[in-house]
């Protein structure tokens, strides 16, 4: 597992030894368990966490983060370590993987983080998490599913912030339809990057009316 010291540092400030320890287990625990392939060991920094940790460069300080099928944590954890101030909150359905999430927070100290077992589109999950300020996700769902999960957790002036991949702008274009029909609009396509040889993220952002 190569390390780019300098960019974790760049992105994780006195926190960089949080991002490591999730790095560690995720490469471990996360492997054995399954939640991520052995193969994305040797780019679990590049193409995982600090891909990532993009997504805190376009969140205001001390808004609510609702994270829509978090799997092993991403992008919530990261954004999670790179930024206190923020309160985020992960929902995962699959137990192993909530039991690995709640492994994480604990081992790792994350108090502004929260768990929450089950799928988005349940009631039951969107009355105990209630609304946020941000809904995101990423590699969960084609775009026009992850609007319409994503709706019932944004109050008026909500972002859905959903990372994907380079074909992000033609996502907008096919779902543009049903993305409004849930609720969104001014759809937009943010590409965020940094030195260091970090992976490009392209978050697609919208806003709830």
């Amino acid at each position: 597992m190569t390390t780019p010291s300098s960019v974790i540092v760049e992105m994780f400030g006195e926190r960089a030894s949080l991002a490591e320890a999730y790095a560690d287990l995720l490469c471990t625990a996360g492997i054995e368990r399954g939640l991520i392939g052995p193969r994305e060991a040797d780019r679990i920094w590049n193409r995982h966490i600090l891909n990532s940790a993009l997504l805190a460069d376009i969140l205001p300080e001390g808004v609510s983060v609702a994270d829509i099928g978090s799997g092993a944590g991403l992008p919530g954890i990261p954004v999670a370590i790179a930024r206190p101030d923020l309160s985020v909150t992960l929902i995962e359905p699959l137990l192993r993987r909530v039991n690995f999430l709640h492994e994480v927070v604990s081992e790792l100290g994350l108090e502004n983080v929260l768990v929450v077992r089950g799928r988005a589109e349940e009631n039951t999950v969107q009355q105990e998490i209630g609304t946020v300020d941000y809904v995101t996700s990423r590699a969960v769902a084609p775009l026009a599913k992850l609007a319409k999960w994503s709706a019932p957790f944004a109050h008026s002036g909500s972002y859905l912030v959903a990372l994907k991949g380079a074909t992000a702008a033609e996502e907008i274009e096919r779902d543009a339809l049903l993305v409004g029909k849930a609720g969104w609009r001014q759809e937009e396509v943010d590409q965020l990057h940094r030195d260091g040889g970090v992976e490009d993220t392209y978050v697609i952002r919208a806003i709830h009316i």
